[in-house]
């Protein structure tokens, strides 16, 4: 028979997928994938009801209901200070992972050259390798995830057509600060280059911190294309409700991709998260703070087993070396053992790196409930 799409045909089943599934046959305590505890505001689950039934429950526009892409223009204009046509520089779409598809599609050609920073988010190399462009990586440095100027200089050319930009970052929890997106700014504009920045997380930063799109810097609300997800920021992520931000040349491209993606989005999940975007600032300040304490009361339990925590300004995750536990074996294989014997299940971060891996890294996730982060601590301690 003939052959299957190649770049398809040869992807693994995810890493989530993977631990998830040991997790459930071992009875394990599941840290690895991102699932909140958490099942979403009420009022904002008993407003997505209220519309089901009031309907309408047929085909909404192709680019989102106008009640939710003026609401997503509204909340960039809140708390960014950017100024946005909700007519022509707002997309929804079924979630973070569609936008991010619809926009790598949209932008690369076979032979263009697209920057992933390592550790990147899985779904990314993929989709790049999909468009037939190539990637370049460039990584950021443990312990502090410092990025390196001459790195991500020497991984730009004349064929670099977009750079993927996520911050606050899955899966290692850091925040671009100021100087980063200054110089990815000024690199953009030397090179002549795109930059998808996924921004999931945006709501969801700690330690007094505020969040700073790239968009807002000189001469980059042309070059960005700035994604954002109900589902991390209302903790509803079955939801799978997403929304694009870009100049209206960018997405009018990413739209035509996404009309033959799923053209459209539950009109009443739309409206409900038009409503939580509507919402005061306590509001969204109440959805981190508690995420805060949980990042705490896990880091702190696992640096006193014996891992080196990583900094974490934001996410649902703290990444670990694993270097100083007397483990033999590379991050998989301590994975699979921490799932099997102690009864906890994390992700390894190997799977999110290029060529030539680091394999002392180890992801867990913090957006549970107290008492089962508390038994995760036990259960390790325990074992270690």
């Amino acid at each position: 028979m003939k052959e299957k799409n190649s770049v398809i045909n040869a992807l693994p089943t995810t890493i989530f997928t993977t631990m998830s599934a040991s997790a459930r046959q071992h009875d394990a305590i599941n840290l690895g994938q991102g699932i909140p505890a958490d099942d979403g505001p009420a009022p904002l689950l008993q407003k997505a009801a209220d519309f089901l039934i009031e309907g309408p429950n047929q085909y909404p526009p192709g680019d989102g209901l106008p009640d939710l892409r003026q609401a997503v223009a509204a909340a960039n204009k809140r708390f960014y200070g950017l100024d946005v046509d909700w007519k022509t520089q707002v997309l929804v779409t079924s979630g973070a992972t569609e936008a991010l598809t619809d926009s790598l599609l949209a932008l690369l050609n076979p032979g263009d050259e697209a920057i992933l920073i390592e550790p990147y988010y899985d779904s990314y190399l993929p989709i790049i390798e999909l468009a037939g462009a190539t990637p370049r990586f460039v990584r950021l440095h443990a312990p502090d995830w410092s990025l390196f100027e001459e790195e991500l200089r020497r991984a730009c050319s004349s064929k670099t057509k977009l750079l993927m930009l996520n911050s606050p970052m899955n899966p290692t929890g850091k925040v671009f600060n100021a100087e980063e997106l200054a110089l990815i700014a000024g690199l953009a504009e030397e090179f002549d280059f795109y930059v998808i920045c996924d921004e999931v997380y945006e709501h969801l930063v700690f330690d007094g911190q505020e969040h700073q799109p790239l968009m807002i810097l000189p001469g980059m609300a042309e070059r960005c294309v700035r994604v954002g997800s109900a589902g991390k920021t209302f903790s509803v992520t079955g939801w799978k409700v997403g929304y694009i931000t870009g100049a209206a040349h960018l997405i009018e491209a990413i739209g035509k991709a996404h009309q033959f993606m799923t053209f459209t989005t539950p009109p009443n999940l739309q409206r409900a998260v038009a409503w939580g975007l509507e919402q005061d600032d306590d509001w969204f300040h109440d959805l981190a703070a508690p995420l805060e304490n949980r990042r705490n009361l896990l880091s702190n339990g696992l640096a006193d087993i014996g891992f080196t925590v990583m900094p974490c300004g934001g996410t649902y995750f703290v990444t670990t070396l694993i270097d100083n536990l007397g483990f033999e074996g590379d991050d998989l294989s301590f994975c699979q053992t921490i799932t099997e014997q102690a009864g906890v299940a994390a992700i390894p971060l190997s799977p999110f790196y290029g060529a030539d891996p680091a394999r002392n890294l180890v992801r867990f996730c913090f957006s549970k409930t107290e008492d089962v982060l508390e038994e995760a601590i036990h259960r390790l301690g325990r074992f270690f």
